[in-house]
């Protein structure tokens, strides 16, 4: 997506049923998301997703993304 600068767009974590994982579903459905993202004008695509889920991270990965710097939130209990 070079050429286009400053619209980036957020891939929204997704799932595949544990039924249907490993053929590579989720791969597919994300390099579609960011395609139409890219369709849609964005100049780059980015998904938040803890690093603790090995299988979200490496489904990422798989289609293309790479990881950045870990971020932690803060929050306190109500």
């Amino acid at each position: 997506m070079v050429g286009r600068s400053g619209k980036p767009g957020l891939l929204e974590p997704m799932g595949v049923h544990r039924d249907h994982r490993g053929h590579g579903y989720g791969k597919a459905i994300t390099v579609a998301a960011a395609a139409a993202l890219r369709e849609l004008g964005s100049s780059s695509a980015i998904v938040c997703t803890p690093s603790s889920n090995a299988g979200a991270v490496a489904t990422y990965q798989s289609a293309g993304f790479q990881p950045l710097p870990e971020r932690r939130d803060l929050y306190r209990d109500a």
